[in-house]
């Protein structure tokens, strides 16, 4: 059902039963060109194991709301002190990824690990922040290292400094699992539009957002943003969050939300952790949209 930039997967011809969108209306769709997918907000600390713990009872919990895939927010594991990173850093494919492998076949379903901190080899003292998409057979289909690095100072006068510790990677991302092609973002990747232009144009239905946005910015800008990349690239945008307190020094905004390429907010997590939004997309939805808006032909920069 993959489809590249310029494709469509099946008719071009306009059909739409709910109403996300004002100018987009008809039948259902074709049987297979529906999913329900799952974005899990979470409120974790500086222990992994309690961590990984409750991403795994969320994964099974979104497993029986119905989801055939399900996103981790960012550092899901481990939401501890920056400094402290290194010290916790796993390989992509050490213990923590491995247990959520095991429920992905487990559940038969494509999880999103939002992001580890992954061991940089080079620099015992850094690491990757590190995306990890898995099939619905526990196979890691794409590895994504966040480019763009939370280097800011905050209206508080607080400097935060994730490359401190924290190397960029330099890879555009994008990986097959569960019959579509997904996108591989992270958190701060969020606010650079040509980055979800180059996922467009190579072909991603659904771009993943998993973050821990700051309480100062998510109320401001969080909804815009994922809005923003779901219209000007006409697909579906799943966006896991953090959510609440993790110190007496970091809080995080939430609302773990689904847009559709419309820019419409089909699910959208309330205020508390251990929670999620969940939603069914319709990927010939995305194919009328793009046909109707096609700003996709229309890009020459």
């Amino acid at each position: 059902m993959p489809e590249n930039s310029n494709g469509k997967r099946g008719s071009s011809s306009p059909r739409r039963e709910d109403n996300q969108s004002p100018v987009i209306t008809g039948t259902k769709s074709p049987s297979g060109e529906r999913l329900v997918i799952a974005a899990i907000q979470m409120t974790s600390g500086n222990d992994i194991g309690p961590n990984t713990d409750a991403a795994i009872s969320l994964l099974r919990e979104a497993g029986r709301r119905g989801a055939a895939m399900a996103g981790l927010p960012e550092c899901f594991s481990f939401m501890g002190k920056e400094a402290d990173r290194p010290r916790i850093a796993e390989d992509v494919d050490g213990p923590t990824i491995g247990k959520i492998r095991e429920t992905a076949r487990e559940l038969r379903m494509t999880v999103l690990a939002g992001s580890i901190s992954e061991r940089y080899s080079a620099d015992p003292g850094r690491v990757f922040n590190t995306s990890v998409l898995i099939d619905d057979e526990g196979e890691i289909s794409a590895v994504y290292r966040k480019i763009h690095l939370f280097d800011v100072e905050l209206e508080d006068a607080r400097a935060l400094r994730e490359s401190k510790f924290t190397m960029a990677g330099d890879d555009v991302v994008t990986g097959e699992a569960g019959g579509i092609r997904h996108g591989l973002t992270i958190c701060y990747d969020l606010r650079f539009p040509e980055l979800y232009r180059r996922l467009d144009e190579e072909g991603s239905e659904l771009i993943w957002v998993p973050s821990a946005f700051t309480l100062a910015t998510g109320k401001d800008h969080w909804e815009v943003l994922v809005r923003a990349r779901a219209i000007e690239n006409g697909t579906y945008v799943a966006a896991p969050a953090q959510f609440g307190r993790h110190s007496p020094k970091r809080s995080t905004y939430g609302n773990a939300m689904i847009v559709d390429p419309w820019g419409k907010v089909l699910a959208r997590a309330p205020d508390r952790a251990n929670t999620m939004a969940v939603a069914e997309i319709d990927l010939s939805y995305r194919d009328e949209v793009r046909q109707a808006m096609p700003t996709w032909r229309h890009h020459v920069l």
